[in-house]
């Protein structure tokens, strides 16, 4: 068989490889091990989560792949992103970790990708692009949550596990658009619940890579060969390979250079969400600030980073409680600080 290539397609040809060497380049360039002790140097950050699970009251909020009425799933008019980013910085963190999309499929960016995005919701606004002028004004690091596959695409099954289809072209540009319009991401917290979304983690880690070689990635779950950070859901401070301090279990063969881990400050209640703002009757709940401080100090005796999953309310503002018990954690920070010098 011929084939035939005119000038043109040679110099895309030649383009494309001239691209890839040099990403070649760049991502070799990069020391990942030094990154990491930048990243253990930010101890401890914020988890938001922020989306139709908080006006459902549920954790997943099913039954809406197919919706457009987000003045009933997403209602909310205001949000407050600067009290979170100086929330964290009075509780002595050092990122904020948001949620940019969930396995609804709705996105907390004013993405090109979907209509099924909260600049179509009432509060039209570009929740991500005002979170990063709130972590820029605070001096605080930002990373974000991504739901891989969504209950949107095509094959998905509306609220099932592992079923959320494939869409691998949309997945990617929506982490490109992520990936290089919202500044330095310092890591991407996958979840794999709803499926790899069609483009598998090996290609997922390469895709973002490519974009911002210094960014870490990593997965809740499924295949880790090619994550450079460990994610510990409903996890505990631990050294990297102690895999008691996560859910995943033993694995091998992983690239791993950092351990990060979460849990909610909802302590367990019945009814209402954990991740997510539960509802107003569990205002009061909270782990005490005692409990939170003793695990940024096993973080920072690991060299793990602590991500305390924060659910905003209906105003787009954290509790009070919250406020009150992260403030705490703070001085106690700065109270051992003190003492060491």
């Amino acid at each position: 068989m011929q084939i035939h290539m005119t000038s043109k397609t040679l110099l895309s040809i030649a383009l494309m490889l001239s691209v890839t060497f040099s990403f070649a380049a760049d991502s070799a360039k990069v020391d990942m091990t030094k990154r990491a002790e930048e990243l253990k140097n930010l101890h401890w950050g914020m988890f938001i989560c922020w989306s139709f699970s908080t006006f459902s009251g549920w954790e997943w909020t099913r039954g809406v792949a197919k919706r457009t009425d987000y003045n009933k799933l997403f209602p909310a008019k205001n949000v407050d992103t600067d009290q979170w980013a100086k929330t964290a910085k009075e509780a002595g963190m050092g990122y904020i970790l948001f949620l940019a999309k969930h396995h609804d499929g709705f996105c907390l960016w004013d993405t090109k990708t979907t209509d099924r995005k909260v600049t179509n919701a009432p509060l039209a606004k570009d929740v991500l692009a005002e979170l990063k002028k709130s972590c820029d004004k605070y001096g605080i690091k930002l990373a974000l949550y991504f739901s891989e596959g969504d209950w949107t695409w095509e094959g998905a099954v509306d609220g099932k596990v592992y079923e959320g289809g494939n869409n691998p072209e949309t997945k990617k540009a929506q982490l490109k658009e992520l990936l290089t319009q919202y500044g330095d991401i310092e890591y991407i917290w996958f979840d794999h619940a709803a499926g790899t979304g069609g483009l598998s983690h090996e290609e997922t880690t390469a895709w973002c890579k490519q974009f911002q070689p210094n960014c870490f990635i990593g997965y809740n779950h499924g295949d880790q060969t090619s994550a450079d950070i460990r994610l510990g859901e409903m996890g505990k401070p631990g050294t990297l390979d102690d895999t008691t301090a996560t859910h995943m279990g033993k694995i091998e063969n992983n690239n791993w250079k950092l351990a990060e881990f979460t849990y909610p400050i909802l302590p367990s209640h019945q009814g209402g969400a954990m991740w997510f703002y539960s509802l107003p009757k569990h205002d009061q709940l909270v782990h005490p600030a005692s409990k939170l401080f003793d695990d940024y100090l096993g973080a920072k005796k690991f060299g793990n980073i602590f991500s305390i999953n924060i659910g905003p309310n209906y105003e787009g503002k954290i509790r009070d409680i919250d406020v009150k018990t992260l403030r705490e954690v703070g001085e106690l920070i700065r109270k051992q600080t003190t003492s060491i010098r």
